[in-house]
């Protein structure tokens, strides 16, 4: 099971930052890789100017079509995601996050904020595509409190986070049968179009739900 993470903060030490690492653990042991793109540590010109031809937005778009679980991480700023995030999923191809399990996790200073992830964020999700929207974990500032010098997630926030990955957990063998089947039908097609397969071809998975 591939798990990409996309780290929207611009920030360099984050509470949505902390929530992503959490869930990062949580998913460590049933994965076979795990990487994290943190938006902020991208070109800024190729962001803003949606430069497709830079080497490291292509790197990071091919990351994410290769995964199978997008973990989503984001600060919540008057009822709106960041706008660093914006800018990458804005460059994600249409059906980027396509039959792609999703996980939105985001922060803010008060729970008047949650609603932003259903009215703002899942709708751009859906709209790339993503097979499986997971229940969101939302974190107030007071939940992710800084104890010396680091932020540290409350226990009830580990707990539904838990909750909401245990079904990507339990499909975590699914996912890589599925993966390895669609990698053999690629290739099988590629040879007998007589065209090498590229590396990222693999991404094109269709799970029977």
């Amino acid at each position: 099971m591939k798990v990409i993470s996309i780290l929207g903060s611009p920030s360099l030490r984050s509470r949505s930052g902390a929530l992503l690492q959490l869930a990062q653990a949580r998913l460590q042991p049933h994965a076979t890789t795990t990487e994290t793109i943190t938006v902020r540590d991208l070109p800024g010109q190729a962001l803003l100017h949606a430069e497709f031809a830079d080497t490291d937005i292509q790197a990071a778009i091919r990351k994410v079509l290769e995964a199978q679980v997008v973990l989503v991480a984001t600060p919540i700023y008057k009822a709106a995601y960041s706008g660093l995030l914006k800018s990458f999923l804005d460059l994600l191809p249409q059906d980027g996050l396509r039959d792609k399990t999703v996980l939105p996790l985001a922060t803010g200073g008060s729970a008047a904020h949650l609603l932003a992830l259903d009215y703002a964020l899942k709708p751009v999700l859906s709209a790339l595509g993503a097979r499986d929207i997971l229940d969101a974990v939302y974190a107030s500032d007071a939940q992710i409190p800084s104890v010396d010098g680091r932020y540290e997630v409350d226990a009830e926030i580990g707990v539904r986070v838990e909750q909401s990955l245990r079904s990507v957990i339990e499909r975590a063998a699914q996912y890589d049968a599925e993966a390895e089947a669609a990698r053999e039908r690629d290739a099988v097609l590629a040879r007998a179009r007589g065209t090498p397969q590229p590396p990222w071809l693999s991404h094109r998975v269709r799970w029977a739900v």
